[in-house]
């Protein structure tokens, strides 16, 4: 075995999948490349990486490496390898490159991708690579800037297949053979139009190569498809494709003519994105958390506990109305956290279902209030099996009975409210038009607080004093 190739990171694969993995170590070897400045063995591993290998190795090194590894060897990444990271990484990367080699990246990918590529970047730094690409490129980019954020424009490809209504079958392969070198890279469907560009229906490549060549291409299209306009949301879009089981679907313009494509595989990007996204604004973080800078990450951050602060100010301002009981009976303050805990965890539950119908768009007017009513009761029956489990604990642990009562008839009541209002919080911000991913924890959290508190305490004011 000669030296280079001992020195060459190799990619581990499974024998069974044949699947490659970077490994801890690989990664510790090529780091080691950068610093010692061995090109070949940098040049050859970044070669043996696959996109998503390289967008891992760029993410777990420090940003030292990273930018050196993206100034001496960026022309041996693939364009594609940028497409596979976090949109915070791949703004802080792209920034740390010249425009020119931002723009020489672009110029590689198709249309949706480079717009995906370049949205991530700030406006200025967007119109200085802009400046670097050619006249063809430019327009596109521009115009799929021109659409509204998350909206179906940005999210198109304008590379698409389409042809006139009057071709036979025969005249469409052949043209699909001679124009290959122009074609999208991947395709599925055809799209039919008339001299105006409006869609007519699309024939899906194997009904192409299975119909006969003199057959006429609007007879074996499949007509009424689902066209999807260039602003709607790109959540939209999702559910969509989701609930047609399409595989693609034409974007056409207000005058309804054909101006991209929506491919699924944009689509599951898009699935993954929201979700994540709706997760982590649920906790108050946002996506690029993991790779913002410090700073930036503690303001994003701040708002959110901020927030927070003042619903437990409130909470406690409920608490102290009740001072006078805390002081004659201790055990009030040892038991008040299990009530308002048991309330926020049972209001979360509801409120994951509720949040989830939401964005699935599984709720209407016809089903609403059964799903609330459900959660309700789901609650309530929870309250009641949890009402005997502690009040049980509670007589035993401090010999009171009556003690033990009140906090069954609270864990009772604030699992109901915890039910009611976990269902019904995210669906009335969703009506009002707020993020209920967003804001819905802050409001349920807060009103479990108080209520369980104040069921407790008020309960214990009334019978224990």
């Amino acid at each position: 075995m000669s030296q280079e190739t001992q020195n060459t990171p190799t990619i581990e694969q499974d024998n069974n999948e044949s699947l490659f993995h970077l490994t801890d170590e690989n990664i510790k070897d090529i780091v080691d490349a950068v610093e010692s400045q061995d090109s070949d063995t940098v040049t050859t591993a970044l070669e043996e990486l696959s996109d998503a290998d390289t967008a891992e190795l760029i993410s777990k090194i420090d940003n030292d490496n990273r930018e050196e590894l993206l100034n001496m060897y960026g022309e041996s990444i693939s364009p594609t390898s940028f497409l596979e990271m976090d949109t915070e990484l791949q703004r802080i990367t792209l920034s740390s490159m010249p425009a020119h080699q931002v723009a020489s990246i672009i110029t590689e990918l198709e249309s949706d991708d480079a717009l995906e590529l370049i949205m991530s970047l700030d406006e200025e730094y967007q119109q200085e690579i802009i400046k670097k690409l050619n006249a063809k490129l430019r327009v596109v980019l521009e115009e799929g800037l021109s659409f509204p954020e998350d909206s179906a424009g940005r999210l198109m490809q304008r590379e698409v297949v389409a042809v006139p209504e009057i071709w036979t079958v025969g005249k469409t392969i052949d043209y699909l053979r001679a124009a290959s070198n122009d074609l999208p890279e991947d395709f599925s469907d055809i799209f039919i139009i008339d001299p105006a560009y409006h869609v007519l229906g699309k024939i899906p490549l194997n009904r192409l190569i299975r119909a006969k060549r003199g057959v006429k291409i609007n007879d074996a299209m499949i007509a009424g498809i689902t066209q999807v306009p260039a602003t709607m949301d790109q959540e939209d879009v999702a559910h969509l494709f989701r609930r047609e089981d399409i595989l693609s679907a034409p974007v056409t313009d207000d005058e309804g003519r054909l101006i991209g494509v929506i491919t699924i595989d944009d689509v599951v990007d898009v699935i993954d994105t929201e979700a994540q996204e709706d997760l982590m604004k649920m906790a108050g973080v946002e996506q690029g958390d993991f790779y913002r800078a410090i700073f930036a990450t503690t303001g994003t951050r701040f708002r959110w506990l901020f927030v927070n602060l003042l619903t437990a100010i409130l909470a406690s301002i409920v608490i102290s109305f009740f001072d006078v009981a805390i002081e004659k009976i201790v055990a009030l303050a040892v038991l008040m956290p299990i009530v308002a805990s048991m309330g926020g965890n049972a209001g979360t539950q509801a409120l994951t279902v509720a949040v989830r119908a939401l964005a699935t768009r599984e709720l209407s007017t016809t089903n609403t209030w059964r799903m609330i009513g459900k959660e309700t009761i789901v609650g309530s029956l929870n309250g009641l099996a949890f009402a005997v489990i502690t009040g049980l604990i509670t007589a035993l642990w401090f010999t009171s009975p009556m003690l033990g009562g009140v906090i069954a008839a609270a864990m009772i009541i604030n699992l109901f409210a915890a039910g009611f209002f976990g269902a019904t919080i995210p669906i009335y911000l969703d009506k009002m038009g707020k993020d209920p991913a967003v804001a819905s924890t802050v409001f349920l959290t807060t009103i479990t607080d108080i209520v369980g508190f104040f069921a407790f305490l008020g309960l214990a004011a009334i019978f224990l004093l």
